[in-house]
């Protein structure tokens, strides 16, 4: 039997507005669906619609609706319904009547649990998603942001690899594996990661997205992810039943705990800026037009360069992100979320983004690409970018700063940068180390791209030299590599590029498979590419165990050394001295007075981007020598007690004193 329910009849008159921003703004709890045993009830913002139905199915992608409903206008531009019956296990979709035309249907956009495809919306208990042990799950510990080092990667490149010795391969399940070897018997999936040492796995898009067929998957069909179809239900493709709407839940749950407990956090690659399509988007079928930004002319604003950008200044937009975010946060235990093409968001919504996660828990890290694609009706004032970043509270951008200084211009590959030996990018290298943060010793003028410091503290700041865009490290250095250049050169550039992010005050940022060596064949971006060209070859961890066994220790300088993890602006002015080695292609700092409760009094690091070793004057001191010649040993590689120090070519020293 249903009841509807609602302030007036489904027939009242439709309410007229003379703008998108006139529409109500409905500020419940209970959008979407509400279930219990006992009843359903259902409610869709439609405030322009003259007229909404629910339509039941048995099947979550085939036959017909079983039963329509007509849902009843309510309040503040919401359609209500509600059922007296437990529907659980049944499907539905909303379709609205505008004029005398009806739209297709859709499943609506607050909605957590879909059918094959994402077509069609589940009715389930979320209760029973929960995997065994899920209440107890915890986030591992953190103190401050600038104590996490990220791995962005994608989930079909983790363990779809012959090599990777993962049974569920290009799965969420494949997180879950305990005891996977590569040819070799050397540790893969997740046993890797904790060899590895990174705190957070940066997850490409997971949420549902709508390039790969789920009926299909036999195809091998490949895509990033960054289009999006349902934003708060997992992609099926990750499952091992897109069929079953339960089962990508719970799966997604099970990888989310496992991480948890080898100690990783999971950041969640979120894209908020578009949706794969612009009309007929889930979004556009129940408010045409609103959740979107026009241009002047009524042409789709296109900011993300995929044909649309949303609208996160209007209200419900707002609304729907700000819930987005928590809801992934509470139901799946997501600890931090990376906000593609930020720049398109407006700084208040990304503010009230922070304020609601930090009521869930303040460690949850929150960071994005401060840029947009394409021009913006928004004001750039407005816009969540890099340049405003001192606007957004302790929110992080990427610094294309520092990962242009080091490996050369994005847009141009050929170009190299400091690592390969290029001339006159010292002060874009010390902008890096500093974190973007203000800072006594830099000559902002000679920067490659911002001329001014533009976060309040290094928390703000991700330091990078490749990401799963462009070209990944391995690929950018051989395409840029200098006339002459040796694979063994190549391998010292890279080393010193990630031996700068590693030392540099901020949060550090590695894409997937580089601690690995791994080349995509030099293909400039792979998202629809075959898993060729974009999987992790296992066996690389063999092949180059020393680029694997450099990162590590990297990471362990990092982690065991808190002066290279300042938190505040104030304390890198303070305790941070560039000193001047008198020597072009040279950078050089100290990190004193066992800074941030560091355990060593005094640290030296220099970077000598030269293609040849370089004698520099060091501070007299009895120095204990920790990375020297692409070598690192924290239990010492030798001591120093003379002043005219030899540096290696393209290559990084660190050294200390107690």
């Amino acid at each position: 039997m249903l009841v509807i329910s609602g302030l007036l009849s489904a027939c009242a008159s439709t309410p007229h507005y003379a703008t998108l921003n006139d529409y109500p703004v409905y500020d419940g709890s209970d959008l979407e669906l509400t279930y219990s045993p006992q009843s359903c009830k259902f409610r869709v913002w439609a405030p322009a619609a003259d007229q909404v139905k629910l339509l039941l199915y048995d099947n979550g992608s085939e036959g017909g609706a079983y039963q329509t409903h007509d849902l009843s206008r309510s309040e503040n531009g919401t359609w209500a319904l509600k059922t007296d019956e437990n529907l659980k296990g049944k499907f539905y979709t909303f379709q609205i009547r505008m004029g005398d035309k009806w739209l297709p249907e859709t499943p609506g956009i607050w909605v957590k649990a879909t059918g094959i495809n994402g077509k069609r919306a589940a009715i389930i208990d979320l209760a029973e998603t929960n995997p065994a042990g899920w209440e107890d799950d915890v986030r591992p510990p953190l103190k401050n942001f600038t104590d996490i080092v990220l791995y962005e990667v994608h989930m079909r490149d983790f363990s779809i690899a012959p090599n990777s010795g993962i049974k569920h391969k290009g799965k969420f399940l494949a997180f879950t594996e305990h005891g996977t070897k590569n040819a070799a018997g050397e540790a893969t999936g997740i046993d890797h990661l904790k060899e590895l040492g990174i705190t957070h796995v940066h997850l490409l898009p997971s949420f549902d997205f709508a390039s790969i067929d789920e009926t299909k998957l036999n195809q091998n069909k490949y895509n990033w992810g960054y289009d999006p179809l349902n934003y708060n239900v997992p992609e099926g493709s990750y499952s091992t039943n897109p069929k079953d709407p339960t089962c990508r839940i719970r799966e997604y749950k099970q990888m989310v705990q496992a991480l948890h407990k080898a100690g990783i956090r999971v950041v969640m690659d979120v894209v908020y800026n578009h949706t794969a399509v612009g009309k007929n988007s889930h979004f556009d079928l129940l408010a045409p037009g609103y959740f979107y930004r026009m241009n002047a002319d009524s042409t789709w604003s296109n900011a993300s360069g995929c044909g649309n950008e949303t609208a996160s200044e209007r209200a419900m937009m707002h609304k729907f992100m700000v819930e987005s975010v928590v809801y992934w946060a509470t139901e799946y235990h997501i600890d931090g979320f990376r906000f593609d093409l930020m720049g398109i968001h407006d700084i208040e919504t990304m503010n009230d983004i922070r304020a609601a996660l930090d009521k869930v828990d303040k460690t949850i890290f929150v960071y994005g690409e401060g840029w947009t694609a394409a021009a913006s009706p928004l004001a750039e004032s407005k816009r969540a970018v890099k340049k405003n970043a001192k606007q957004l509270d302790n929110i992080a951008v990427f610094s294309d700063d520092i990962r242009d200084a080091l490996t050369g211009s994005w847009m141009h590959p050929q170009i190299p940068g400091f690592v390969s030996g290029t001339d006159s990018l010292e002060e874009s290298v010390k902008f890096g180390v500093v974190g973007a943060t203000k800072h006594a010793d830099i000559n902002y003028a000679k920067l490659l791209y911002s001329k001014a410091p533009y976060v309040n503290n290094p928390t703000q700041i991700i330091n990078y030299v490749s990401c799963h865009d462009d070209k990944c490290l391995v690929d950018k250095l051989n395409a840029s590599k200098p006339e002459g250049a040796s694979d063994e050169e190549l391998v010292r550039f890279n080393k010193l590029a990630q031996t700068v992010v590693f030392t540099s005050q901020g949060v550090p940022f590695i894409y997937a498979g580089e601690e690995l060596y791994r080349t995509k064949k030099g293909i400039h971006n792979t998202f629809q590419s075959p898993d060729s060209i974009n999987r992790i070859d296992w066996n690389s961890k063999t092949t180059h165990k020393d680029i694997f066994d450099y990162y590590k220790g990297l990471i362990a300088l990092r982690k065991a050394h808190s002066a290279f993890r300042m938190p505040t602006q104030e304390m890198v002015q303070k305790h941070l001295k560039f000193i001047d080695m008198k020597t072009p292609n040279v950078v050089a700092f100290m990190l004193s007075n066992h800074v941030n409760d560091e355990i060593w009094k005094d640290i030296l690091v220099i970077y000598n981007g030269n293609r040849k070793s370089v004698s520099v004057e060091i501070p007299e001191g009895e120095w204990n020598l920790v990375c020297h010649d692409g070598q690192i040993n924290l239990s010492g590689i030798s001591q120093i007690n003379y002043t005219n120090f030899v540096v290696a070519p393209s290559s990084a020293s660190i050294m200390y004193v107690q």
